[in-house]
């Protein structure tokens, strides 16, 4: 007797679509919604509107008023506190704090992960502690000590020695600005890219060293560069991306270490954001100050690129 197979009833699919199967469908949009919504709010709608308040003459009251490139114009050829001190000391203090305080907060993070865990915790804090000090705090400590009088704790030291005959006025010196301007930042640059950093390198396989010794390092010196650095390049590229940012970050120290003066005294530690702040909060021309910070996002981006052309994965690219 010959069996017939009967087909599987199909059942009906539903005429719309659930909320369940929207989500499934659709989750990744769904996780990643409040992030999107917060960089379109907090970051891209800021940048868009400094971009086009740029090409405005705009006081913070009146209706801006279109002109152009008229700023970028005046700010290249007519402001000559932009080209001859805000410019100058953005580029000196950007390659010594930003790369020296990248540089040293490698070596510090190599020389923790030398280390054992006990000590490593303990300088971890200690390294990382000024980063998270405040910008008035932080100068109110270095106030002391750099002190323009006699009881100055850098100038009683001097004149104790004999070193000096007179105080010097250290924070409000064109010719000594700088120089503490560098020191506090230093002090404080090592932040989250030092974290960063020691953390890739104390993730670094032990087998990779055992098989660099085998291949032929035979110091500490190649060991970081065949081994340590490649190994840990996304952590690189992160610490410099973040030195950079707090690079800029710390632009305002120089006002706060001259007793809230700007322009700083002589403009000596006038930066680009030294810059912004005095046509934006103080002469309230928006249009012109939006047009510098233009010019030093394109600068920050710039360097970030170039950071991660240096560092970036060239087998994944």
């Amino acid at each position: 007797m010959k069996t017939t197979i009967q087909p599987l009833a199909v059942r009906p699919k539903p005429n719309g679509l659930s909320l369940r199967s929207i989500l499934n469908r659709h989750s990744i949009f769904v996780l990643q919604l409040p992030f999107t919504a917060l960089f379109i709010l907090f970051i891209l709608l800021p940048v868009a509107v400094a971009i086009g308040l740029s090409f405005t003459d705009f006081d913070a009251i009146q209706v801006p008023q279109w002109v152009g490139v008229k700023n970028y114009v005046d700010l290249l050829t007519k402001d000559t506190v932009f080209m001859q001190h805000a410019l100058p000391n953005t580029v000196l203090f950007a390659v010594v704090v930003g790369i020296g305080g990248y540089l040293l907060s490698f070596f510090l993070a190599w020389s923790l992960g030398q280390v054992t865990k006990g000590w490593r915790t303990v300088l971890a804090v200690i390294f990382y502690s000024p980063s998270l000090t405040g910008a008035a705090m932080m100068s109110a400590v270095w106030r002391v000590l750099f002190s323009e009088d006699k009881v100055g704790y850098l100038n009683a030291l001097l004149l104790s020695k004999d070193l000096i005959q007179t105080p010097i006025a250290w924070l409000t010196s064109p010719d000594t600005l700088m120089i503490v301007m560098i020191i506090v930042s230093l002090w404080s640059s090592m932040g989250i890219g030092f974290l960063a950093m020691l953390a890739g390198i104390l993730n670094v396989n032990r087998e990779l060293y055992e098989a660099a010794y085998i291949d032929g390092v035979t110091n500490r010196w190649q060991e970081i560069i065949y081994v340590t650095i490649p190994a840990t390049r996304p952590q690189m590229l992160f610490g410099a991306v973040m030195s950079v940012v707090g690079t800029f970050q710390n632009g305002s120290i120089g006002v706060i270490l001259s007793g809230g003066q700007n322009p700083t005294p002589g403009y000596a530690g006038q930066l680009l954001v030294t810059h912004i702040e005095d046509y934006g909060f103080i002469r309230y021309e928006m249009g012109y100050a939006a047009a510098i910070s233009v010019v030093l996002l394109i600068i920050i981006y710039a360097i970030s690129r170039i950071a991660k052309r240096i560092f970036a994965d060239k087998e994944g690219a």
